[in-house]
């Protein structure tokens, strides 16, 4: 039987997968909004709940796509029940932005012959938040400007321990980056001739996260899940998992123009089922996430 649900869920589906194809079908890849040339203010940095907690996967692109196309600076989000809560307003005629939310919930279930089961049923809304940029009435910590960092070389000197930290083999040389899976080592060009520390580190992002599909990692499967677009779909997941980690580490990411062949399949993907785009950012936050446990797994062997 069809839960009353469905409609909702499907419809949140729907409105997230328009929006990243809305942008896909003009050329623009959302992941890399945060890094246009017209966004000086406020560094690089993953969108903020109220809390300061940071938001994950698809809601990552979501609001960044939001920020770069209503021109706000201010990484900080919220509902306008909680900004009421502190004694803020959202302004009159201000337009919220989407987020979703995912979860599950336990079903009980009899069956004919009185036997009790449980059955997790996952559910998905999609609920409404604002910019602290579109709120009067703010307490002083949530509309204090940024400071950009004044010394650029400790982010990058950051990253070079996280990649580090990884333990992944790391061979340079030839003029390409790739990782490749049946000797499990990442390819990379000499650092001098990439244009500059960062566009180094948000290259070894990507290939790092192709990384993480291997068997003895994270066992990343696709083929069942996207059939022929199963690469394309690899390469999707690759790019916003650089993203991901590019704002966590600060780093400016890099374009990669020799990926823009990979457009036109990612659109068929995606057109094709509204639910990709929530299972490539996921595989890419999960990733990024397993990343970040190497360098827990590094510090204590350090110890």
């Amino acid at each position: 039987m069809t839960t009353s649900t469905t409609p909702a869920r499907i419809d949140v589906y729907s409105r997230v997968t328009n929006k990243i194809l809305a942008d896909l079908e003009n050329g623009v890849r959302t992941w890399q909004k945060p890094w246009n040339a017209s966004h000086t203010a406020g560094g690089i940095t993953l969108p903020l709940r109220h809390n300061g907690t940071p938001y994950r996967g698809v809601n990552v692109l979501l609001l960044w796509c939001e920020a770069m196309e209503k021109g706000f600076n201010s990484p900080i989000w919220m509902t306008y029940k909680q900004a009421s809560e502190i004694g803020a307003q959202v302004r009159k005629g201000e337009q919220g932005s989407l987020v979703v939310y995912a979860d599950r919930f336990t079903k009980k279930e009899t069956d004919d012959q009185g036997a009790e089961s449980e059955r997790e049923i996952p559910f998905m809304k999609g609920y409404t938040v604002f910019n602290v940029e579109q709120i009067d009435g703010l307490p002083a910590q949530y509309v204090a400007k940024t400071q950009e960092s004044p010394v650029a070389m400790p982010r990058i000197e950051n990253a070079e321990r996280f990649f580090a930290a990884t333990g992944a083999t790391i061979r340079h040389g030839g003029n390409q980056a790739f990782y490749s899976p049946t000797v499990d080592f990442v390819q990379m060009p000499p650092r001098e001739t990439f244009k500059d520390a960062e566009a180094y580190s948000a290259t070894l992002a990507h290939e790092l996260t192709h990384w993480t599909a291997h068997p003895s990692r994270l066992a990343r499967e696709l083929g069942n899940r996207f059939g022929n677009e199963a690469y394309a779909a690899e390469e999707l997941i690759a790019e916003m998992g650089s993203a991901f980690l590019c704002a966590d580490l600060g780093i400016t990411l890099e374009v990669r123009e020799d990926h823009a062949a990979y457009l036109a399949s990612w659109l068929k993907v995606l057109k094709a089922d509204s639910r990709a785009i929530f299972t490539a950012a996921a595989q890419a936050q999960r990733a990024a996430d397993y990343l970040h446990t190497l360098q827990t797994h590094a510090e204590a062997m350090a110890a």
